[in-house]
């Protein structure tokens, strides 16, 4: 096969919409739920499954106890392939219970009963302890946790990675000749990944960073937030912009605080990531001009109308990543043959692109993602820098 050759597949979907499979055939915005889930002594594995074809694939989940993640993933697995006709798949559908025991056994079931890719889990723990029981034979996982300490080879992350959105919003602001920033970055993992990001893209831009500011919130209580924001005020007038990654009601308080200090942000542009992506920050007017990035939506408001419309209630935003899962295997099954699910398929440079836009796996497990810029009216949101459609300019 010819991995210089650039074609399209396109795979009907419900409603006239479609996925199309870009590259070598021819993504809080929060985070997943948290990691923290108990371990049980003896992880029993509960499954069924999902479609009448040849091609097995498992599809781990948290199907046990209050995850109703679980719940929500298989549904949208469901939709996936009522929306693909005629896919060649049958879903082994395996209860990971969250955790890394859970996770193992859940993947060796589903490989002893003729699985050839794995999708899912969701909690790193149980990412982990499918990776491991994949990895001995060779089954490829494409997992949905947010964590990339559980990227490998061969084991790859379709989840919404805060370094794309870094790259992209930090990209996006040297394009429009901001030079100086600011940051207030949350302690704890995902600020240690932003900070490294952000450093790294504001170096790329030759741009200079004033000012970064780390805070911790237990709750609700958000007195350490509110000081590292006054802490911010003797650098504002020198830089373009403040980088505020959080989402939820943080960059709202951050500007309320810096109004009631009477502090001049009239030349500072905030900056957000895809954690801003939601009704409280696109509604908010005192965010109104802000820019965050994220992943292009249009084709999720389908998604999640034709969930509304099957399942009688709105699905949460990361519910696509599995059906863009779902409908990548079936599309790979009809387009690549017996190379399927090789390193060199689903590692492809061209990418995919589905109902989040255009995506590709990294060699170590790290995905890519052509998101676009979008600016808070107050009222909602503008684009004003559309998603990309391949990976040749910029990438």
């Amino acid at each position: 096969m010819q991995h210089s050759k650039r074609t399209f597949i396109k795979l009907a979907l419900a409603g006239g919409s479609s996925l199309m499979l870009a590259g070598c055939l021819g993504s809080s915005l929060g985070s997943l739920p948290g990691d923290q889930v108990q371990p049980s002594a003896q992880p029993q594995v509960t499954g069924e499954t999902i479609g009448t074809g040849s091609v097995r694939v498992g599809l781990l989940l948290p199907l046990s106890g209050n995850n109703s993640i679980g719940t929500v993933f298989k549904n949208s697995a469901a939709l996936a392939l009522q929306n693909f006709p005629n896919a060649d798949v049958q879903l082994l559908v395996k209860d990971t219970q969250g955790t890394s025991e859970g996770g193992r056994a859940a993947a060796q079931s589903a490989i002893s009963e003729g699985a050839e890719l794995l999708l899912g889990p969701v909690f790193s723990p149980a990412v982990a302890g499918a990776g491991a029981a994949a990895r001995r034979t060779g089954v490829p996982v494409v997992a949905f946790s947010t964590d990339t300490s559980v990227a490998a080879r061969g084991v790859y992350l379709l989840s919404f990675l805060p370094e794309s959105d870094v790259k992209r919003i930090i990209g996006y602001a040297n394009s429009q000749q901001k030079r100086s920033y600011a940051a207030l970055i949350p302690d704890g993992s995902y600020g240690a990944v932003v900070e490294a990001a952000f450093r790294q893209e504001v170096g790329r831009g030759g741009g200079r960073i004033a000012s970064i500011q780390r805070y911790s919130m237990s709750g609700s209580d958000t007195s350490d937030l509110v000081a590292k924001t006054n802490a911010l005020q003797s650098s504002l007038g020198s830089i373009d912009a403040l980088f505020v990654p959080a989402g939820g009601g943080v960059p709202g308080l951050v500007v309320q605080t810096l109004v009631s200090q009477n502090a001049n942000l009239g030349t500072v542009k905030l900056l957000g990531s895809g954690q801003w992506d939601t009704n409280q920050v696109r509604n908010n007017p005192v965010l109104a001009g802000s820019w965050y990035a994220g992943p292009e939506d249009e084709g999720f408001k389908a998604f999640a109308q034709r969930y509304r419309s099957t399942y009688g209630s709105a699905p949460p935003r990361n519910a696509s990543l599995v059906y863009d899962g779902v409908t990548l295997a079936a599309g790979l099954i009809r387009s690549a043959g017996p190379q399927r699910f090789q390193q060199s398929i689903l590692t492809n440079r061209d990418g995919f692109i589905g109902i989040d836009g255009l995506f590709r796996f990294k060699n170590n497990g790290l995905n890519e993602r052509g998101l676009a810029v979008y600016q808070v009216t107050g009222s909602g949101t503008q684009v004003i820098s559309p998603a990309p459609r391949d990976f040749r300019s910029g990438f």
